[in-house]
């Protein structure tokens, strides 16, 4: 694996971006997996621009989302779906029916998470997957735990994942508790994964998931076994990093 180090969150993006965006003119229908959160925003503002500037062409790419909330429609303003839609979809000239979330209405788990996962294998996998990371190391919805799950999966949240995400309602009590999430197997298939990491927040999830024992107590730590995975990350981000291990990031 590789971490590229960025100034702070304009140049982590626009550096994310630039990776992304090379996979996209390099392979003009790729299966892009996409995140929500804080994190890929500012990327997803930049491939917008160059999409719209004539410079980046989604025409023929495929999407699939890593996650969403159980119990919640696509129109709802807090919804994953709803987020994609806004944050990059409505800005670029992707076909909306080559895009896919896990359906959050779906009361049979069973069905939903065996839905999704032919869904990712109908495609043939994933080329690049863009990932973000949890305070507590996990990715997607994948919270600390025992062992490392491998396919689409239903997950009740932690408490410090429902604090994390109250920011974006209107109170605590309105956060979904539970979430249908692609598995860690799911993730370590992508052949490239693109994970985007901002913020002193983030510090210890970096040090531990990249400089400590692989173990699901930290499903991050899982892509230090990854072939091809590249972490762009700000200096706020690495500053643990970089007490421990100088210079271990150029």
């Amino acid at each position: 694996m590789r971490i590229i180090r960025a100034k702070d969150y304009e140049d982590m993006s626009k550096k994310a971006a630039i990776i992304l965006g090379a996979q996209v003119a390099m392979k003009p229908d790729s299966v892009l997996g996409l995140a929500t959160g804080s994190s890929p925003v500012g990327m997803y503002q930049q491939l917008i621009a160059w999409n719209q500037a004539g410079d980046l062409d989604f025409s023929q790419v495929k999407s699939v989302n890593l996650d969403e909330y159980f119990g919640l429609t696509a129109q709802n303003d807090q919804s994953y779906a709803y987020f994609m839609y806004h944050n990059l979809f409505k800005g670029i000239n992707i076909d909306l029916k080559n895009t896919h979330l896990p359906d959050g209405t779906n009361p049979d788990i069973a069905a939903e998470c065996a839905r999704y996962d032919a869904v990712i294998d109908s495609m043939g996998g994933v080329d690049l997957q863009v990932l973000g990371i949890g305070g507590n190391g996990h990715i997607a919805f994948n919270e600390p735990a025992d062992c490392f799950k491998m396919g689409t999966h239903c997950v009740t949240l932690t408490q410090k994942t429902i604090e994390a995400n109250a920011r974006f309602f209107d109170r605590i009590e309105d956060v979904p508790t539970k979430a249908y999430t692609m598995g860690v197997g799911s993730i370590m298939k992508a052949k490239k994964i693109l994970m985007v990491v901002n913020g002193e927040a983030k510090a210890q999830a970096m040090l531990d998931s990249f400089f400590g024992d692989i173990t699901p107590q930290v499903q991050a730590s899982i892509l230090q076994m990854h072939n091809d995975c590249v972490v762009v990350a700000d200096e706020a981000a690495l500053k643990l990093v970089d007490e421990k291990f100088p210079g271990a990031v150029k």
